[in-house]
Parts: structure tokens; C-alpha cells; sequence
């Protein structure tokens, strides 16, 4: 891609942008992928996303379809290429239509990211809780593990007269036979550990074994799941004959050095595996208050931000802010309604979200102004550390590299370079550890 600046005009800049045909390719099958994983649709081997979207779906002309999204990934490359970091995000400005094969000319007008001072670059003081193990979290993992490894053994104990009732587990045979007359998959047995009410089979079965009593045998029917040829889930009745066999309790194993030496010969003692849990605990736990050290610290630093943020600044914010608060929702199976009902209406919704927006801008115009000021340098352990936190599972460099191809170079680096400033200002804060 070709890109040149023809015009500046305080902190607002025009740059004309070529894209070649190669960028015009990459950024139509950027969006085909994106396209592809939005609507489920995995192509078989050897054939494109456009092929298997029109075997698949009829659409004819991919291309054509996802050419809005494939545009606007022309944005972050251009700004990449000038190594520029915006304020906000800007549009593009094209007449012509994106057309693979041809070259594509675009115009953005930038507004670049302003260079904030702060009122001081005196270290800061912040209050924090000194940081420990949760050692209930410690006692929740053994408890977690000897629950996998409970057994159901026979209660030799059992009154005779006892009726299965929620809350027992107990040993049944059954036999069970669907509308067709043929064995129901998966559900005849010659003995099965059953929890009754725990909601493991449909209620009609459940029903049904609630009051019986060991080695009593029962003839019912009930709607059981089934798939019809297109795997759509439907109703099917069954019909069971059900025996009772035994009345189990639960045999949970205590967690001593001869379990641990049968069960896990890693470890050589109970106390030893214990140690190897707290370990664990302690890396995912001081993530996070490290964590939380930073965001105490940065919000000490932003009080100290003087300067006027753009109305287009906060505008930007608050609908990045309100798409996140959106995915979230929706992760959760709730709703934007549901969730500005909740929030006392849509102007207390809006009041937050501005709030917010400032809180978010002034941190990261601080951490900004620490960069420059103490003149840092972002190194490649510190962007892998930003990669880490974006995708832990991930290769960091690898994730790196993928994220520069995007074009999205310019923001991996705002991130790389206010994460090595809020380490500097962590590292030469004064922090003072109270008691909860």
C-alpha cells in the first residue's frame, strides 16, 4: 500500500492511499474468514469460503457482500503504514467500489492522538491491600478433586422400606424401547448409578423412580429426546421397565499421602500435593492483583491529566464502550434493554458510560505521557506480554505477527508502549499496604 500526507492542519491530517492489488485480496479474504465464522460455515477441504458459501447458502457473489468490512480493514493498514496512532478511529472516504484484481484509492482524514502533559512526574502514592493466597481456594480444589474421584458404593446400612425420593443415588437396570419397537441407544443397561432429581434424565423418568424401593421393578412410558434425519432435536416416547438394584452412598476419598501415592505417584505426599495446588493458585491470583496493582496506579497518575478531550474522542469511546457492554450481554443471554432497565434508564446508562470513557482516555493519555517523558522503549517482551493478555492460549509472537498483517501494527504498539509505562510508574510508585 502506498500512503502519503496531503494535508495537517493542527492535529487533523489527510492522507491519500493506494491499495495494490495484493491488499485488495488480503482484506476480501479477511472478511470472507470473518464472514465464515460469523455464520457457522466451514468449507471442505480444498475449496474457498466463496465456494462453499454458495454450495452452502447460494450466495453468489461473496465478494460483494462483505465488501463494506473488507474496506474498512483498509483503515488500520494505511495508518499503519504512516505509523500513525489516531485519537479515534477515522472513516474512509472512496467513490469506487472494492474490486478484487484492481487497485483501490481512498482518502482518511486523521485526527491524531493528542500529546497530553501531566501536572507532575513525581512518583504517586496509592493505598493497596498486600497480596496473599486465597487458601479457600486452596481447600476448593482438594474438595474439586476428591469429588471427582468419589465412588457410589452400596449403603449397607439402607432401611428396606426406604422409597426413592430427590437427593438418592441409586443402581438400576433398564430396559427401554422407542416408538419403533427397536432398543433405545444408549439407554438400556444392566446397571447404572442414577441421581435421582439431580435432572440427568427427562422428568417423566424421574417421576417415576421416585418411590420405588430397592429390587421393586417398574413397567411406564415417557417422552424421551431423539433427532430426526436432519439432527433436529424432537420428541420420542419410550417405553422402560426399570429395577431398582441397590441404594448407593457416596464414598469420597480422603485426600491422605497413601490416596496421593495410589492415585497420583507424582506426588510423594498429600502435603506435597498440596504445595503444587497453591503454587498454581498463587501464579493466577498474583495475575490478577498484579493487575489490579497497575489499574490503582494508572488511575493515580490520570488525576493528574490537564487538557480538553474532543467531543469525537469521547463520542468514539462510549460506542467502543456500549459494543463491549453489548458482547458481554450477550454471553451472558441477556439484552441491552434488560440491562439499561436495570441501570436506572438510558440517561444513567449514558452518564456511566461517559464517566467511564473519561476514566479509560485520561489513564491512557497518562501512561502516554510517562512513555515519552521518561524517554522508554517498548521491547519485544513487553509486546509479547500485551499478546498474552489479549489471547493467553496463543503464541505470542505468532500472535503478533498475524496482528501486524491485519494492519493493526499502530494499536499493538499504544498497548506495548502504556503497559511499559505503567510498569515504570508501578515499579517507582509509592505504594502503602493497609489491612482489609
Amino acid at each position: 500500500m502506498k500512503v502519503k500526507q496531503v494535508k495537517k492542519d493542527g492535529d487533523v491530517v489527510v492522507l491519500d492511499a493506494v491499495a495494490s492489488v495484493q491488499d485488495v485480496a488480503r482484506v476480501l479474504q479477511f472478511a470472507q474468514e470473518g464472514f465464515a465464522n460469523a455464520m457457522g460455515l466451514m468449507p471442505e477441504q480444498g475449496k474457498t469460503v466463496a465456494q462453499a458459501a454458495e454450495e452452502k447458502m447460494g450466495v453468489k457473489n461473496l465478494d460483494q457482500i462483505v465488501a463494506k468490512e473488507a474496506t474498512m480493514a483498509l483503515v488500520p493498514m494505511a495508518l499503519d503504514k504512516r505509523n500513525i496512532i489516531p485519537a479515534f478511529m477515522p472513516t474512509l472516504d472512496a467513490g469506487d467500489a472494492l474490486e478484487r484484481g484492481k487497485e483501490y484509492r481512498f482518502k482518511l482524514t486523521v485526527t491524531l492522538r493528542p500529546a497530553y502533559e501531566m501536572t507532575s512526574y513525581e512518583p504517586v502514592t496509592v493505598e493497596a491491600v498486600p497480596f496473599s493466597v486465597d487458601e479457600s481456594a486452596v481447600q476448593a480444589e482438594l474438595d474439586s478433586m476428591a469429588q471427582q474421584y468419589t465412588a457410589y458404593v452400596a449403603d449397607e446400612d439402607a432401611d428396606a422400606a426406604h422409597e426413592i425420593a430427590p437427593g438418592d443415588f441409586v443402581k438400576v437396570a433398564i430396559t427401554a424401547t422407542g416408538e419403533d419397537g427397536k432398543p433405545f441407544r444408549g439407554l438400556s443397561t444392566e446397571g447404572r448409578t442414577y441421581a435421582v432429581g439431580a435432572g440427568h434424565m427427562p422428568e417423566g423418568f424421574d417421576s417415576q423412580i421416585q418411590g420405588m424401593k430397592v429390587g421393586e421393578k417398574k413397567s411406564f412410558s415417557f417422552d424421551g429426546p431423539s433427532f430426526d434425519d436432519d439432527y433436529n432435536e424432537t420428541t420420542e416416547r419410550v417405553e422402560a421397565t426399570v429395577e431398582v438394584l441397590e441404594l448407593l452412598v457416596e464414598q469420597k476419598p480422603q485426600i491422605d499421602d497413601e490416596w496421593v501415592s495410589r492415585t497420583m505417584p507424582w506426588f510423594k505426599t498429600a502435603d506435597e500435593l498440596k504445595t503444587s495446588i497453591r503454587k498454581s493458585i498463587e501464579v493466577s491470583q498474583r495475575e490478577g492483583y498484579d493487575a489490579y496493582i497497575r489499574q490503582a496506579v494508572a488511575a493515580e497518575w490520570a488525576k493528574r491529566f490537564q487538557g480538553k478531550i474532543a467531543d469525537e474522542v469521547y463520542e468514539s469511546m462510549m460506542v467502543q464502550l456500549r459494543e463491549n457492554i453489548r458482547a458481554d450481554l450477550q454471553q451472558q443471554g441477556a439484552d441491552w434493554e434488560q440491562f439499561v432497565e436495570q441501570s436506572g434508564g438510558e440517561s444513567n446508562v449514558s452518564m456511566m458510560l461517559m464517566m467511564q470513557a473519561r476514566e479509560v482516555l485520561t489513564q491512557g493519555y497518562a501512561l502516554d505521557a510517562i512513555f515519552r517523558h521518561f524517554g522508554l522503549t517498548a521491547t519485544d517482551a513487553d509486546y509479547d506480554q500485551v499478546c498474552r493478555a489479549m489471547n493467553p492460549q496463543a503464541d505470542p509472537r505468532q500472535l503478533r505477527e498475524q496482528i501486524e498483517l491485519r494492519g493493526q501494527g499502530f494499536a499493538l504498539r499504544e498497548s506495548a508502549e502504556r503497559y511499559k509505562a505503567n510498569i515504570y510508574a508501578v515499579e517507582h510508585a509509592n505504594i502503602q499496604y493497609v489491612e482489609e
